[in-house]
C-alpha cells in the first residue's frame, strides 16, 4: 500500500540536495528561443519570396513545425518564471514564444500554472483531465464516441493530435475568460485575437498555397509534437485525491539531442515537483527521485507510452482503472498493475453491465484513489 504525498512534500526532501543555482532563473535559455525565431523568420521569407519546388516547401514546413513546437516548450518554461522574473518581460517573451500556437500568456498561466498544476488529475478541477464513466453517461457526444470500436477511436484520437492543442486552447479561452478580473479581460481578448489576425493576414499576403506550407501545415506538425508529449503526461496514470506527481505523472524518455531541442520537456514528473525551476536542472532532480523513491517513479520511452495510449481507453473507472464501456474491458493504470509490455484487460461480469455502472453514485464511480 502506497501513501500519497503532495508535490511540496517531495520538493521539501529534494531541495536541500540541489545546488542553489537550480532555483534561479536561467535567461541563457533565450538563446535557443532566438535561434528558433530566426529559423521561423527565414522560413517565412523563403516561402514568401521565392517560387520553389513544393517538396522544398514541404521540407521548410517540417522545420517550421518543429520550431513552432520548440518555441511553445520554451514559452511554457518562460511563463513559469524560470527564464526571467520580471512579469512584463516574462509575458512579452511568453507571448512571442506561444505566438505560433496562438495562446496568450495570461490565459496560459490561468489554465496551466494556476489550475492544472494545482489540481492535477482531479476530474472536476483539472482542465486537462479525462472523464470518469459517470461523466460519460451525462455527455451525449462522449457516449456516442464510446460506442465506436476501440481501434477506430484510437486512430481518430491520434489523428486529432494534429489539431488538439489549438482546439483545447480555444476551449480554455471560452472556459476562463469570465473568471479574469474585468480590467484584465480586454488584454486576454487581445492576446487571443492578435495571433490569429496575424496568421490570417499572412494568408492574404502569401496566398493559400504558400500559406499552407508557411503556417497551416507547420501548425499541424507543431500540434502533433506538443500533444505527443502532453498526451503521455497523465493519461496512463490514475486519478489521485492528493496531488502526488509520482503517482499521477509520467516522465518519458527521448534521445538526448531531442531533449536539447525541446528544452527537456520530457521530464514531466520533475516539472510537477518543481514547476518554478528551469528544466535545465530536471536531470539532476530525476537522479534524486530515482535514488529516494525508485518504486514510485514512472518513466518509459515515449514510443512505448504512445503505444500504451493506443491500446487503452481514456475513461476512468473507480479512479485507478481505465474502461472501454462498449465492451466492458477494464485496464489497470500505472502503479496499479499496468504492464506496458503486456497490456491486458479484465472483462466485467454480466451483472456489471454499463447501465448498472452508470446508475452508481458519483462517489462510487468517480472516486479518487487514496492508496492501492
Amino acid at each position: 500500500m502506497k501513501e500519497l504525498h503532495s508535490f511540496a512534500w517531495y520538493a521539501a526532501r529534494i531541495s536541500p540536495k540541489l545546488p542553489k543555482k537550480a532555483f534561479k532563473p536561467v535567461p541563457g535559455r533565450l538563446w535557443g528561443g532566438l535561434a528558433y525565431l530566426l529559423i521561423v523568420i527565414a522560413g517565412f521569407l523563403t516561402i514568401g519570396l521565392f517560387s520553389l519546388n513544393p517538396f522544398i516547401y514541404l521540407a521548410i514546413a517540417i522545420v517550421l513545425g518543429t520550431s513552432f513546437a520548440a518555441m511553445g516548450f520554451l514559452g511554457h518554461e518562460i511563463l513559469h518564471g524560470t527564464v526571467v522574473r520580471k512579469p512584463w518581460l516574462r509575458d512579452l517573451l511568453g507571448a512571442i514564444a506561444f505566438w505560433p500556437l496562438s495562446t496568450g500568456p495570461r490565459l496560459w498561466r490561468k489554465w496551466h500554472n494556476l489550475t492544472h498544476h494545482v489540481h492535477t488529475q482531479k476530474e472536476d478541477h483539472d482542465p486537462d483531465s479525462w472523464p470518469t464513466l459517470e461523466r460519460l453517461s451525462k455527455t451525449k457526444i462522449l457516449s456516442w464516441i464510446y460506442r465506436l470500436p476501440q481501434g477506430f477511436r484510437a486512430f481518430v484520437s491520434f489523428c486529432s493530435l494534429t489539431v488538439m492543442f489549438s482546439l483545447h486552447s480555444a476551449k480554455m479561452f471560452t472556459a476562463y475568460i469570465k473568471e479574469f478580473n474585468p480590467k484584465h479581460q480586454p488584454s486576454v481578448w487581445m492576446q487571443f485575437i492578435l495571433p490569429w489576425v496575424f496568421w490570417i493576414s499572412l494568408l492574404f499576403i502569401m496566398g493559400p498555397f504558400k500559406w499552407f506550407f508557411a503556417f497551416l501545415l507547420p501548425l499541424f506538425i507543431a500540434n502533433a509534437i506538443v500533444m505527443g508529449y502532453i498526451s503521455t503526461n497523465h493519461r496512463l496514470n490514475p486519478i489521485t485525491e492528493v496531488n502526488d506527481p509520482l503517482a499521477n505523472s509520467l516522465t518519458v524518455t527521448v534521445p538526448k539531442w531531442v531533449d536539447v531541442l525541446h528544452f527537456n520537456f520530457s521530464y514531466h514528473t520533475e516539472h510537477h515537483l518543481f514547476p518554478g525551476m528551469s528544466s535545465k536542472y530536471y536531470p539532476l532532480v530525476k537522479e534524486h527521485i530515482k535514488s529516494m523513491w525508485p518504486e514510485r517513479y514512472h518513466e518509459m520511452p515515449i514510443g512505448k507510452a504512445l503505444v500504451a495510449l493506443w491500446k487503452t481507453p481514456r475513461i476512468y473507472y473507480e479512479g485507478n482503472k481505465l474502461i472501454d464501456p462498449r465492451q466492458g474491458h477494464v485496464y489497470e493504470t500505472l502503479g496499479h498493475g499496468l504492464d506496458i509490455s503486456n497490456i491486458t484487460f479484465n472483462k466485467l461480469d454480466k451483472e456489471d453491465t454499463l447501465v448498472r455502472i452508470i446508475k452508481k453514485s458519483k462517489a462510487k464511480i468517480g472516486k479518487v484513489v487514496k492508496e492501492e
